[in-house]
């Protein structure tokens, strides 16, 4: 039987059925609470502070390397921890930790998808949540060291729930493209992770961008650097620039749009990958 130009095209049918995964997805967004909670439950299972050992080891960390660095780089301490304290958590809970468990959202959902049938991008859902959880553990130390200075940014900080919803859309983002990636090509999760660590240094987590003085130019060219001012700049008291929030808003939605378009054409395979 001859196939006739009225046929629906390989490519629309995967995007059809891509978004019919996301639509049932949105419908089962309790399942993936339950979920993202039942991992980390598991997770620590047995110990006595469960994800609270993440924020001691971040109290420990930024107690050492905020007495070091303030000393490098000759900066107040005053100024400097509440800085590094909320760098440091919206880097390791926020955008790398995001972005490494991504690479591993189908991988460790193995058993779960040969199991039963659910959407594809209910996993990704679930990375999130369980994320979210670790990051409202560890978002009590900036808090803490805000309250211990007497620093708070007032009104401003409203300006940060939008940025933040913004890097729930990139952490989908991440684990419908990553996910997919490194389910298919194993290598990649370690190379990620050697990616980020470099981005680390390049990025003002550590060091103020006000340090590089007129040099500071090129950090618009950094992706992590606009990504983590729009939330970190209304936490510390600041608006961030239109600049900062544009380039922000454009990777975010370059970034989607690749996401989805991978997702869509890999997603049938998916299955036979993990």
């Amino acid at each position: 039987m001859s196939v006739t130009g009225h046929s629906p095209s390989r490519g629309s049918t995967s995007a059809r059925a891509a978004l019919a995964d996301l639509r049932e997805t949105v419908g089962l967004w309790r399942l993936a609470v339950s979920l993202g909670w039942l991992d980390i439950k598991l997770r620590y299972r047995g110990s006595v502070l469960g994800p609270f050992w993440l924020t001691l080891s971040s109290v420990i960390m930024l107690g050492s390397m905020g007495v070091i660095y303030a000393r490098l780089f000759h900066v107040v301490l005053r100024e400097y921890l509440p800085f590094l304290s909320l760098s440091l958590t919206l880097w390791q809970v926020g955008l790398a930790g995001i972005l490494q468990e991504s690479c591993t959202c189908y991988t460790d959902a193995e058993r779960s998808i040969r199991a039963i049938r659910l959407p594809y991008a209910l996993q990704a859902v679930r990375v999130l949540v369980r994320n979210a959880i670790v990051f409202a553990h560890n978002i009590v130390v900036p808090l803490g060291v805000f309250a211990i200075y007497g620093l708070w940014p007032g009104a401003i900080a409203l300006l940060s729930l939008p940025a933040l919803l913004l890097w729930a859309l990139d952490g989908m983002a991440a684990c419908l493209l990553l996910g997919t990636l490194c389910a298919r090509f194993r290598d990649l999760p370690p190379i990620v992770g050697a990616l980020l660590q470099i981005a680390f240094y390049v990025t003002p987590v550590i060091w103020q961008p006000r340090q590089l003085g007129a040099h500071g130019w090129w950090l618009i060219f950094n992706p992590f650097y606009s990504l983590l001012e729009i939330v970190r700049a209304p936490l510390l008291g600041h608006v961030p620039s239109s600049q900062v929030t544009s380039v922000a808003l454009g990777v975010s939605v370059v970034f989607c749009g690749i996401a989805l378009a991978a997702f869509a054409r890999v997603r049938g395979r998916l299955a036979f990958w993990v």
